[in-house]
């Protein structure tokens, strides 16, 4: 995991547009800062992550949380965050809410629903529709998500081909996390899944809008599944580990 070095914010903070924003400066100490970027040198370029943003050669926070740093240049803020916020080319897990005409309307747990049409489905026609049916989850990606305009997800890739996406969930569990638990969980080689996959086989879709859906065995395993990757948020490795020995050695 390249989640090092990390710096928890709590600096005086400003005001922009009625948004709290907190300010980076340019001593490199707990609760103050990180750089200032130089805007004539390319050697020194910065990619800011979530929670950061660019103004002038001033790097800024706009949400609280810890500084992450992957070498050589990418920075972002690593925060406990439920609210999700659509953006464009994130996959996430919705549940099917309203079948109206050619369009399906999709609570993916932001402010408004998204829309999901017939057509973005692998083999799909006009004569040829999706069983998709009220209820359903789907695992779709969104191709627009923007403030001024009404969200849109397809569950399709840029080839037309389903690659994973598409209705699913029969038998399984879905709960809602963290969004900075959803990183952890879709990171490569995540520690916590190589964990848990040592106490129990089960199937996993995450989501980027901090839902996940579980399948184990039996409904016991499923919920045991469940409830460990809610409560390793805020462990250490090593307690994650402990409690996972624990579990696994009284159930089998």
């Amino acid at each position: 995991m390249p989640w090092k070095n990390a710096h928890v914010f709590s600096p005086s903070t400003f005001y922009v547009d009625r948004v709290c924003y907190t300010k980076i400066l340019p001593q490199e100490t707990p609760g103050n800062c990180i750089m200032r970027v130089p805007l004539d040198n390319k050697a020194d370029k910065v990619i800011c992550g979530p929670g950061l943003r660019r103004n002038g050669d001033e790097v800024l926070v706009c949400k609280s949380g810890i500084l992450r740093h992957k070498p050589p240049n990418l920075y972002w803020i690593d925060s406990i965050q439920k609210r999700y916020v659509p953006a464009k080319g994130e996959s996430v897990i919705g549940i099917v809410t309203v079948k109206s005409g050619d369009v399906f309307k999709v609570d993916v747990g932001g402010s408004e629903q998204a829309s999901l049409s017939y057509l973005a489905f692998e083999g799909a026609t006009k004569r040829n529709r999706p069983n998709v049916q009220v209820g359903d989850l789907v695992y779709a990606q969104f191709t627009i998500a923007n403030k001024d305009m009404e969200p849109e997800l397809v569950c399709i890739d840029s080839c037309g081909r389903a690659n994973g996406m598409g209705v699913f969930g029969a038998d399984g569990l879905l709960f809602k996390v963290s969004l900075g638990l959803v990183r952890r969980l879709l990171a490569p080689q995540s520690d916590i899944v190589k964990d848990l996959e040592k106490t129990f086989p089960f199937e996993m879709v995450v989501g980027m809008n901090g839902r996940v859906w579980v399948r184990a065995r039996t409904a016991q395993q499923t919920l045991i599944v469940a409830n460990l990757l809610e409560s390793c948020e805020n462990m250490t490795t090593q307690q994650r580990q402990a409690l996972f020995r624990r579990v696994a050695d009284r159930v089998t």
